[in-house]
């Protein structure tokens, strides 16, 4: 309910004015109904005014007896205007007293419907104010009612937050039990990934060790064997020098030739056996692999130039092979050659094999 406004100064006098000016309407209205419905006074009667007029034929008796008549006629008129001037006296106070009487009932009517205009205005008031009452009764309880609501939303929210904040503290704390069971999951699943490693590394280990192991003990065979079949060689070499130098010509030639091919044919061998020596394997070298190289030599036995002739289809090995040659640097043993010996090894052909390299 809205709150009612305070009326302004030219308001509170405005219904007074009305009702006040209404007033003074209703009593001339009322004075002017009374004058209306007065009643007629009677017409006055004529004053007789006798005159008494002496006749000679009379006596004077009788002019005495009507002067009494004439005399008491003209009292008796006078009496009777007297009574109606009275009565018409009386009669207008009367009408004044009606009217004033009107009068006093018109202020009555007016005194008592101000009384109940003020009345009704008070109650208006009353009403008003107690609307205003009400209205800030209800504003109130509304308020209230909000403040509760707000209180209620507040500890609703609160509750909310903490349910959520245990949830959360039992999230982190579950997370960490699972993060913590998880690294100990870990640190076994490594321990024993640690284990294993380090029972392969062991045996790796011992695996290398016994291919090294094996690869020395094959190295000091082969290498014993090239010190034989050196020593052979040269056993050969300086028997076939011998056998030229004491006996013929035809002789000496067939012994030097079957010698070149014997010396030729051991110096094949030694160069692949001085490649294996400085070999590096690598990964991807599997058995059956070939590639031809390209090899130039000079007479003291110095390698110029090593080059793929004909490639494995693998980069790695055949870079590998060139890489052994190459680190071949000088055969001594080639030294002292006949030039036609040496001819073959100034620019030829071999071929290598990973079971040549002594894998």
């Amino acid at each position: 309910m809205q709150q009612q406004r305070e009326p302004s100064a030219s308001e509170s006098y405005f219904w007074p004015s009305v009702w006040a000016i209404g007033l003074h309407v209703l009593v001339f209205g009322m004075l002017f109904v009374s004058f209306a419905f007065t009643p007629e006074l009677p017409p006055a009667k004529p004053i007789v005014q006798a005159t008494l007029y002496q006749l000679k034929s009379k006596s004077q008796a009788t002019t005495q007896t009507n002067q009494k008549i004439a005399g008491e006629a003209k009292k008796s008129a006078a009496r009777q205007t007297e009574e109606e001037q009275m009565e018409q006296k009386k009669v207008e106070q009367e009408a004044v007293k009606a009217a004033e009487q009107k009068k006093e009932e018109a202020a009555q009517k007016a005194e008592e419907a101000k009384k109940a205009d003020e009345s009704k205005k008070a109650e208006e008031a009353k009403k008003a104010d107690e609307a205003k009452k009400a209205d800030d009764a209800k504003k109130a309880a509304e308020a209230k009612k909000a403040e509760e609501k707000q209180l209620a939303d507040i500890a609703k929210k609160k509750a909310e937050e903490e349910a959520k904040k245990a949830a959360e503290e039992e999230a982190k704390k579950a997370a960490a039990e699972e993060a913590k069971k998880k690294i100990v999951e870990d640190a076994k699943k490594k321990a024993a990934e640690d284990a294993k490693k380090k029972a392969e590394a062991e045996e790796a280990k011992k695996k290398v060790a016994e291919e090294a192991k094996k690869k020395a003990a094959a190295d000091a065979a082969k290498k014993k064997a090239q010190d034989a079949a050196r020593k052979s060689a040269e056993d050969k070499k300086a028997q076939a020098l011998a056998d030229l130098l004491s006996d013929t010509p035809q002789r000496q030639q067939a012994l030097a030739d079957e010698q070149g091919d014997e010396v030729a044919g051991s110096f094949d061998d030694l160069i692949r056996a001085r490649a294996a020596e400085g070999w590096a394997r690598p990964p991807s070298a599997r058995k059956g692999m070939t590639v031809v190289l390209q090899i130039g030599m000079l007479p003291d036995g110095t390698v110029t130039s090593v080059s793929v002739a004909k490639s494995s289809g693998d980069g790695p090995f055949d870079a590998s092979a060139v890489a052994a040659v190459k680190n071949i640097g000088r055969l001594t043993e080639m030294q002292g050659m006949k030039p036609s010996d040496f001819a073959p090894y100034r620019s030829f052909k071999m071929t290598f094999t990973p079971e040549d390299l002594a894998l």
